[in-house]
């Protein structure tokens, strides 16, 4: 069905696992890999069965950022790039964004430019310890786009933020997980199993409860704390109202494990 993303199922199709797989240009992004890799998380994100999506790549990279050959031969007129992020990259970001599934990074090597934000901008990121990251856009003399100037700030402060986009330095695994860029950081050897315990929690968990606190935090990027005080209270009032919700009481008071059904 891809031709430039693998996708791979487990649990029932509960945890969906896309993989960029150009492993020979490491993992760098084309209109096509960005047009299926939007593509999928829109399809997966609507489907009832589905409670976790996982995005890793093929190879020794997770991606090595845009394939700056085919972005500059995107159109014959003077807005190229323009046309290649409205139409490409920002799509993709918002349907990340907005996706109703955790939407997790597996950086499994280097994640460069819009690979870096591209792992930024999922819902958390868990990397192995010999990746790292490089907001490398400066040095062709780019802005950081994938959202890049949105979230980088709020993820690790202007000041880094700054530092980061202005030098292009590459930034270990675990010196991101220690500025905030990262969530968690396993061991070559044990990124796999140490990953997957955290999408099988995932996949398992109330995804109702999961998806409103994403739509809560973010709102709190442009609400007030009165505001967010009376979002908090609306979307609590939907949680309640869920089968997880009584689920997970229930399970509560006979002293058991949920079996939460993402409803």
């Amino acid at each position: 069905m891809y031709s430039q993303i693998e996708i791979d199922s487990k649990f029932d199709g509960k945890l969906q696992l896309i993989y960029l797989n150009q492993p020979e240009s490491y993992n760098s992004l084309t209109q096509i890999m960005l047009a299926e890799l939007r593509s999928a998380i829109h399809k997966l994100g609507e489907e009832d069965n589905v409670r976790c999506i996982a995005i890793s790549g093929k190879g020794k990279a997770f991606c090595a950022g845009q394939n700056l050959k085919e972005a500059l031969g995107f159109d014959e007129d003077d807005r190229t790039i323009q046309r290649f992020v409205i139409e490409y990259y920002n799509p993709l970001v918002l349907e990340i964004v907005k996706c109703k599934k955790p939407v997790i990074a597996l950086v499994n090597g280097p994640a460069v430019g819009a690979g870096a934000m591209l792992a930024s901008i999922c819902d958390f990121t868990l990397a192995t310890e010999s990746s790292y990251f490089s907001f490398a856009f400066a040095n062709i003399g780019l802005i950081p786009d994938t959202a890049g100037t949105y979230y980088l700030p709020k993820l690790v402060g202007r000041q880094l933020a700054s530092y980061l986009s202005f030098t292009g330095k590459k930034v270990p695994a675990t010196e991101a997980k220690i500025i905030g860029l990262v969530a968690d950081v396993f061991s070559d050897s044990e990124f796999v199993e140490k990953s997957m315990e955290v999408l099988t929690q995932l996949s398992h968990a109330a995804t109702t409860a999961l998806y409103l606190t994403k739509k809560a935090f973010n709102k709190s990027y442009t609400l007030t704390l009165s505001e967010q005080l009376d979002y908090e209270s609306i979307i609590q009032q939907d949680a309640a109202e869920t089968e997880d919700f009584k689920e997970g009481v229930a399970a509560f008071i006979e002293k058991r494990l949920p079996n939460y059904k993402g409803k």
